[in-house]
């Protein structure tokens, strides 16, 4: 997997979508087959988001009262394992530039005079 590639987990629950970052695709797959793997050696952070506006859209962490809301719990533990149980797995590619790139050569320096 390149440095460009977040794995994630994302749980679509009655009102919201939810997301774990994980640690890669193998992992998963791993604790897909054995549960009793501990999420340590699954999740990328012990940290779960909620999505607006679909799964590319904007991220925020959920707030205690969403995963109490969707998962009956406020444990960010219990509600990892939900979402590594019953969501779905995708895999994102980014680009980044990795170079400075000028977007206006010409104009100079702009300060007052």
């Amino acid at each position: 997997m390149s440095n460009n590639e977040v794995p994630k987990v994302f749980y679509r629950g009655e009102n919201e979508e939810f997301m774990v970052v994980i640690q890669s695709p193998e992992d998963y797959r791993r604790y897909k087959k054995d549960p009793s793997i501990p999420l340590v050696d699954i999740v990328d952070s012990f940290k779960v988001f909620v999505t607006r506006a679909g799964t590319q859209g904007i991220i925020d962490e959920a707030s205690r009262a969403m995963l109490e809301n969707e998962f009956g719990t406020k444990n960010s533990d219990q509600a990892i394992q939900k979402i590594l149980k019953d969501g779905d797995f995708q895999e994102q590619k980014y680009s980044y530039k990795t170079e400075y790139d000028s977007t206006n050569d010409s104009m100079g320096a702009r300060f007052p005079h």
